[in-house]
């Protein structure tokens, strides 16, 4: 007798944004390793339902099964929440609504899951800079997302590109933090807290998603606040008062150092665009531990 099909769902938030169109194309073109099966979720963030008739119109064109939930409030964390509401598959996958997926993506996350035992996998995503972009923008290519290994660990992961096990885990009941809704950083929280859990993490560097990054994005201004805020994110790592001050104390003497570093190669855009944005992060990372308030960066 022929075993059930191991089914995942992708969830994919959505905020105003035209190019989920591609996203969901993408999603289609999927193609499926034997014994899997696809679906997918789309969440419209927005007061309206903008997005129904696009989520509509996939759903009817596409392979794949899609339901589309209308998750308003402006708060991506009440987006990602409606979507593991909504999730009975055996694994849940994440993708941005601003990025594609080659067709063989979802294979290579299951394939890597597979082979290490994993019980999420994170793959990176891959900036595309358009026409015009400074060099050094390209050289230091803080708009890619690459998971990273700490101590010889995967600790967290991001929601723009992530395979999570999911139906009958002991996280099942894990949700993204409303607090972090407006200001980002949730999927970095809700990572580290299934770490906490007992969630075993790998990278798996074959399965990258793409995306363009809008002109606004290329701003000194948005750069250096989105680093800013990845800092104070950062430390959600450690979910004790004694952890927070240590954490503290690091990252004010690494961003003494780095600012420093960056006074002496002043000269170099290259070298001083990227010392000057890690001395942002660490300083978001002593932010965060003082419990400053987050920038708003979503349902604006």
């Amino acid at each position: 007798m022929t075993p059930p099909p191991v089914r995942i769902e992708v969830l994919v938030c959505t905020f105003r944004r035209p190019a989920l169109a591609a996203t969901l194309a993408s999603l289609a073109a999927q193609r499926l390793p034997e014994g899997v099966a696809l679906a997918v979720i789309v969440a419209d963030n927005d007061g309206t339902p903008s997005a129904r008739g696009l989520a509509e119109a996939a759903d009817a064109a596409g392979p794949h099964r899609l339901r589309y939930l209308h998750a308003p409030e402006r708060n991506i964390s009440i987006a990602r929440n409606a979507c593991l509401d909504a999730a009975t598959a055996d694994w849940v996958a994440f993708v941005d609504d601003d990025e594609t997926a080659p067709p063989d993506w979802i294979a290579q996350l299951w394939a890597r899951a597979q082979a290490t035992g994993a019980d999420a996998v994170f793959g990176p995503a891959l900036a595309s800079y358009p026409a015009g972009t400074p060099d050094w923008i390209r050289a230091v290519d803080l708009h890619s997302n690459r998971p990273e290994r700490r101590a010889g660990a995967v600790m967290t992961g991001h929601t723009c590109n992530a395979l999570l096990r999911w139906a009958g885990a002991p996280w099942q009941d894990a949700r993204f933090d409303l607090s972090r809704g407006r200001a980002g950083g949730e999927d970095t929280a809700f990572f580290f807290a299934l770490h906490r859990r007992g969630a075993r993490f790998e990278i798996a560097e074959d399965a990258p998603v793409h995306e363009v990054v809008a002109p606004e994005r290329l701003r000194p201004a948005w750069l250096f606040r989105r680093r800013f805020r990845m800092g104070q994110s950062y430390v959600s790592s450690t979910a004790t008062v004694p952890g927070r001050i240590r954490l503290a104390a690091l990252a004010g003497a690494k961003a003494a150092f780095s600012a420093g570093m960056a006074v002496l190669t002043l000269p170099f855009a290259e070298a001083r665009a990227f010392w000057a944005l890690r001395a942002t992060l660490h300083a978001g990372v002593v932010a965060g531990c003082l419990r400053l308030p987050e920038h708003e960066a979503y349902g604006r």
